[in-house]
């Protein structure tokens, strides 16, 4: 990771109290690793807007771009420019009560802005002493099945020739595309908001089946348990409500519906926030 923040997240409080910080900005040229890496549709500008945290070019980034912020016990509070990385890598984070800085600098070779926003960062996570985390990583996210196509051919090899390698891709989709990474790329691409963890990343052909268009979407929970009471499909509800939740038999959809939430890296299942734990101190 460079010496920068992206100016990004600008409204956060973390800019404006009890320290007000006024970071001065520049543009950087768009890493190689930027272009390479991008998975999103739009192409991504020639140039960022960024910050200067400190002086040298020591530190690193605490997460990857993905996957980081898919619990409510996560939180970015600044995204790292670097040359090595893809866009979107956590500079500066919250997990639970834990501050994750990935700038290595000392306070005296840190720029004004970087002080003030260091103290502010401090300060902030005075308040959610006491939370643990909700999420341990347990699975890659869904995307990662996106970047790892145009190794498809490697990970597909590895594993015909070790048995313990785990592709983190299904190998029955691996044989399925061999010698067109970009087909790959665009299977998983296409059917993005179907991919789960079982043995290895895969699409999930039941859930399509049953014309539901995600399978984290609380939405679709709610869809799954109503289908419990249609006997032509309660068995495939059941079926799926096993797969995608933590033995959880009801869920309060009225009263308790923003506490529900859908992690993949936490094994891609609907988890509830406990009571209390949103509450700000």
């Amino acid at each position: 990771m460079e010496n920068a923040a992206h100016a990004e997240l600008l409204d956060h409080e973390l800019y404006r109290t009890p320290l007000t910080v006024q970071p001065e900005f520049e543009y950087r040229d768009t890493p190689a690793s930027y272009h390479r890496n991008h998975l999103g549709p739009d192409k991504l500008p020639d140039k960022f807007r960024v910050w200067r945290v400190q002086e040298t070019q020591k530190g690193n980034v605490i997460a990857g771009s993905y996957g980081f912020g898919d619990s409510p016990d996560t939180e970015i509070l600044a995204v790292g420019f670097n040359n090595a990385k893809n866009y979107g890598a956590v500079g500066i984070g919250r997990h639970g009560s834990f501050l994750q800085w990935g700038y290595g600098d000392p306070p005296s070779q840190m720029t004004e802005a970087g002080r003030r926003f260091f103290l502010n960062c401090i300060h902030y996570i005075r308040r959610f002493d006491g939370k643990t985390l909700l999420v341990r990583q347990s699975c890659t996210d869904r995307f990662n099945a996106v970047r790892l196509a145009p190794i498809g051919d490697r990970l597909r090899r590895s594993a015909e020739e070790d048995s313990t390698f785990t592709p983190n891709i299904t190998m029955d989709i691996l044989r399925r595309h061999v010698g067109d990474p970009n087909g790959l790329a665009r299977y998983f691409r296409d059917n993005i908001e179907w991919v789960y963890y079982d043995r290895g990343l895969r699409v999930d052909e039941e859930l399509k089946a049953l014309g539901i268009d995600s399978n984290r979407k609380i939405e679709t929970l709610e869809r799954l348990f109503e289908l419990l009471k249609d006997e032509t499909h309660a068995q495939t509800a059941r079926r799926l409500l096993e797969r995608y939740t933590d033995g959880h038999t009801t869920f309060d959809f009225k009263d308790g519906r923003d506490r529900i939430y859908f992690t993949d890296v936490g094994g891609y299942k609907f988890k509830v926030v406990p009571e209390g734990y949103l509450d700000a101190k």
